[in-house]
């Protein structure tokens, strides 16, 4: 029973991180004046907040891997042909998803176009934040250091041993990280598909980073499926 105390403690203690330091990232970036480069605030702060939190992040990984060496948080190449596979079958699959979801949203009439003019610098700023930033910031938050350290905390495997209980928690601490909370006052935003959405792609993420052993695999999946999204809604908003 202390056992189970301890560990159910310290799983606690990592949701805490995974979903409190985002937030003071965010306290950071709203500090620095991004408005003189980014006016319509597109890429600029949601690009210092994702380096920030990856910032929090790294130190902590830095030292829990000189107490602990053996732990594996996956950055190398791992296997690199079952990576690479995963990848193209992942884009593949992605690319066919997004061709019936916008289709589904024109013939619904349930399009939503961003808010923000798309120019030159929001187009490129905002693709090359989802590009560069969003999948390696997020899947070393989630992935490398979340499901690394709760696999050793709550080891053990569902649906005859298709899904890990660490893959299964950090998409769902993942999906949740999807809710805006704000302060002054006190109040929460989402949208159940979007945290739904995000949930069943912390699944694959995390299963992909499990089976290669590796967290740039998922990077790629991260990043892949943002482009994806991200530039087919430019694309429509064009037309």
């Amino acid at each position: 029973m202390k056992n189970i105390f301890k560990k159910t403690s310290l799983t606690l203690v990592i949701t805490i991180l995974l979903l409190g330091l985002p937030l003071a990232a965010g306290y950071v970036a709203d500090a620095l004046n991004s408005r003189t480069i980014d006016p319509d605030q597109t890429f600029l702060w949601i690009s210092i907040h994702h380096i920030v939190q990856a910032l929090f992040f790294i130190p902590m990984i830095v030292i829990i891997k000189i107490i602990y060496p053996k732990l594996n948080f996956g950055f190398h190449w791992g296997n690199y042909k079952k990576g690479f596979k995963y990848v193209l079958k992942f884009t593949l699959f992605f690319l066919i998803y997004t061709g019936f979801a916008f289709g589904f949203a024109f013939a619904t009439n349930s399009f939503q176009s961003y808010n923000f003019p798309l120019n030159l610098r929001n187009a490129g700023g905002y693709l090359g934040f989802q590009l560069l930033l969003s999948g390696p910031s997020e899947e070393l938050l989630f992935r490398s250091f979340g499901i690394t350290l709760v696999a050793v905390l709550i080891p053990g495997t569902l649906l005859k041993g298709k899904l890990s209980k660490a893959n299964l928690i950090l998409a769902t601490i993942f999906g949740l990280a999807h809710v805006g909370i704000y302060f002054s006052p006190f109040n929460l935003t989402y949208s159940p598909i979007q945290l739904i959405y995000a949930f069943v792609l912390g699944l694959i993420y995390g299963d992909c980073f499990e089976k290669t052993e590796s967290v740039f695999y998922p990077m790629m999946l991260h990043s892949i499926s943002n482009v994806i999204a991200v530039g087919t809604t430019m694309l429509f908003m064009l037309l």
